[in-house]
């Protein structure tokens, strides 16, 4: 083999390990990318309801459906314990 060759076997060597080694370390630290997807939606619908037109009105109305729901879920928390307190004094 002439030295040429020697070096370039050696460099393309070199460049497939390095990136066998980052392939890897990478694959072995990699972390799941966890989004607050609520947090995200809510975002995207309350910049979509300050745009005008249909694309505004679904943006308000999933903004006003989201609050909705959240108010229900309180309220249907407060049923719960009163329903609790009345079977409690016997009622």
């Amino acid at each position: 083999m002439t030295r040429r060759t020697i070096e370039r076997t050696a460099r393309i060597a070199a460049m497939v390990g390095i990136f066998a080694a980052g392939w890897l370390g990478g694959s072995v630290t990699q972390r799941n990318a966890v989004a607050q997807m609520g947090d995200l939606g809510k975002a995207a619908m309350e910049k979509a309801g300050e745009q005008g037109g249909a694309m505004g009105a679904a943006g308000k109305l999933g903004t006003s459906i989201t609050d909705i729901q959240k108010n229900l879920d309180a309220l249907q928390k407060n049923v719960d314990t009163l329903k609790s307190i009345q079977s409690m004094l016997g009622g």
